[in-house]
């Protein structure tokens, strides 16, 4: 077999490969919170997804997904945040690959607080403004903009799901935001 019958294009794996990935090593993902942003770049709003988990419950989320190998940093938000909010979400990518956050997600919920039954997941946290329209897609039902003070309110930090409103405190302390 020559170099170049050898299949490097792939970058997704099989269900049961992908099990086998999740069981031995950690995976890299993303966190975006989108946000809306004033003229002197304030954080004005912040961007919620709504969908139906895996145990059926709606919870609000922030965008989220994995890296694919051979895709840079800064490609994987943009394509996150453009299958969630869609193709016209203008993104001001940031310049830097520099996470405002890094979180670890294990199978054991005593470790970090931050639980994915399925593996042990790093991810790399951005703020993402957003500029143009966004529409939800993929299995997003709904996209909701609500003030810095209301997405730390109670009512919905409930609706997020466990360690998302973590997360989005943390993001709006990171910009000078958090009421």
């Amino acid at each position: 077999m020559s170099d170049y019958d050898t299949e490097t294009q792939s970058n997704w794996l099989s269900d049961e490969d992908m099990e086998t990935v999740r069981g031995r090593l950690p995976i890299v993902y993303i966190n975006a919170i989108p946000v809306r942003t004033d003229d002197l770049g304030v954080v004005t709003h912040v961007g919620l997804l709504l969908r139906i988990g895996p145990d059926g419950a709606a919870n609000r989320e922030i965008v989220a997904g994995r890296v694919m190998y051979g895709e840079r940093v800064r490609d994987a938000i943009l394509r996150h945040l453009e299958k969630d909010l869609g193709p016209l979400a203008l993104p001001r990518i940031p310049t830097s690959a520099q996470p405002f956050t890094v979180i670890e997600y294990f199978p054991n919920p005593d470790i970090t607080g931050f639980h994915d039954p399925r593996q042990h997941a790093v991810s790399l946290a951005y703020v993402v403004p957003v500029e143009g329209d966004c529409v939800p897609s993929q299995d997003a039902l709904d996209l909701v903009w609500l003030r810095p003070d209301e997405v730390v309110s109670p009512t919905v930090a409930a609706e997020l799901s466990p360690g998302h409103e973590k997360v989005v405190r943390w993001a709006l302390a990171h910009c000078g935001c958090l009421p």
